[in-house]
Formats: C-alpha cells, structure tokens, sequence
C-alpha cells in the first residue's frame, strides 16, 4: 500500500486528460487499492481559483467538481501539520536548527500553499507526487517526492 499527496499540477493533469495522468496510472496507481490518494485542502482552493482565472465553462467546471469529490481532501488545521509547516518553512529558509540545507544550496523561498501541501504530506507520510521542482529540497529530508514531467506519456 502507498499513500499518496496529489499536487495541483497532478490534478490538472487528470482534469485534462494529459498524458502524463495516464502515466501515473500505470506507475503508481494512486487511485487502486489498496493505494491511497488525497490532497491538502488548499489544492482544492488552487484549483477553483484557476477555474475563475481561466474563464472555465460549466462543463470543465462540473468536470473539476466531479474530480474533487473523488478525492478525499486533508484539513490543514492539525497541531502535527501546523508544526510540519512551520518547520518546512523555517528549513527552507535555511533557518531550522535541527535540520540544515545541504551545503551546495541556499534558502528558498516555497509559496504558502506548497508549505501546505508538503507539510500534509510529511506527517500523512505519504509521497508527493508534483510536476514541479518547488519541493526538490525536501526530497528524503521531510517526505518522498516525486516530480512526474508533463512532457511523459505512458
């Protein structure tokens, strides 16, 4: 069993029908049992806002509604997750105590929502899977990520 954290780019990509969704079916199985899919709760608020941004029909809009009620969604208001992203957010800034950043990189600065989305995925403990390289850093530090090219196909 494996549990998984879909990123926003994820599940734009199951929403479109990308290539790279089939991908994911075929190397991971995020949504077989007895695998486990979810997101943080904030993916939900990313992907509405880009449905508003984007001008979405109805149709791709129930399309999203449909995808999102599919997938259980993980509330961030949890003292672990709290932590998580306090520590995540400190880490990256290369100002964590405990934990440092390796040597060869320096601080960065992640968008609150990816300190969300990683910090549920550190403590759930499952693998982020992504199409971008915003949480590479926290790779075997924090959580196993997974960055899934849009350029793949199955």
């Amino acid at each position: 069993m494996a549990r998984y954290i879909l990123d926003t780019g994820v599940l734009l990509g199951y929403l479109r029908g990308s290539p790279y969704a089939a991908y994911i079916d075929q190397q991971y199985s995020p949504f077989t049992h007895p695998n486990i899919a979810a997101i943080a709760v904030v993916t939900n608020g990313e992907l509405r806002s880009l449905a508003l941004q984007l001008h979405w029909g109805a149709k791709k809009q129930q399309d999203l509604k449909d995808l999102l009620r599919k997938v259980p969604h993980i509330d961030i208001n949890h003292d672990p997750i709290l932590q998580s992203y306090a520590e995540i957010d400190a880490f990256s800034q290369g100002k964590l105590m405990s934990k440092s950043l390796p040597v060869a990189m320096s601080a960065r600065n992640m968008g609150k929502n990816d300190l969300w989305i990683a910090a549920t995925a550190s403590v759930l403990n499952a693998t982020l899977l992504t199409t971008d390289d915003d949480f590479d850093h926290l790779n075997g530090v924090f959580l196993t990520v997974i960055v899934i090219d849009p350029k793949t196909k199955p």
